[in-house]
């Protein structure tokens, strides 16, 4: 399969969260949104590359669980044009559109919690799980969320499992959400 590499430029996903973290953005967020198995690897200058493994790719957009357009790895608009039914990509495509809506995720999610900044060491895992939260819920959404307001607290614990409480779609507990939150506050603990 083709690698997809994207140079990395003062803004990019490596800058903005540091090189554990986007890896693990990277690496995790096309498994919780699509299923599928990537490779990532950084260089030291901070441009990542990332090659499909295994699972299906979505280059076809589809309605999700609760009806929205969705493509490639659960996005549901690329700069600001919502996906729509009868959109298609290609590989390297979706996965740079990946890289730049992580970008803008991440860099709303550092600009509400100051406390995940790249200055506080041992927050890598805090801030993947609060951009994967993000990416999933939207930034506004993280922003105003119990988790955003006890990692600026620099309860970590706590804000990590305040990440459960993001479970319902369509009004109803969704069981891959209640598993999707698991594996974000897995890892966020880490940090605490």
């Amino acid at each position: 399969m083709p690698a997809s590499k994207k140079q990395a430029a003062g803004g990019g996903l490596v800058a903005i969260v540091g090189s554990v973290t986007a890896a693990l953005l990277l690496t995790n967020v096309p498994a919780e949104e699509s299923g599928r198995k990537v490779a990532v690897e950084i260089t030291p200058d901070g441009a990542a590359t990332v090659r499909h493994i295994s699972g299906k790719q979505y280059l076809r957009a589809y309605l999700d669980m609760v009806g929205v357009p969705t493509a490639c790895d659960g996005l549901t608009s690329y700069h600001g044009r919502k996906i729509k039914i009868g959109d298609q990509f290609t590989e390297q495509q979706c996965a740079t559109m990946l890289e730049e809506e992580l970008v803008v995720h991440a860099r709303g999610v550092m600009q509400c919690t100051p406390g995940l900044a790249l200055t506080i060491p041992g927050r890598d895992r805090a801030r993947f799980a609060a951009v994967s939260l993000a990416y999933n819920v939207g930034v506004p959404r993280y922003c105003t969320s119990t988790a955003r307001r006890l990692f600026n607290e620099g309860r970590i614990g706590p804000a990590c499992d305040a990440i459960l409480m993001w479970k319902k779609a369509g009004g109803k507990i969704v069981p891959g959400l209640v598993a999707r939150r698991g594996r974000e506050r897995a890892v966020c603990v880490k940090d605490a």
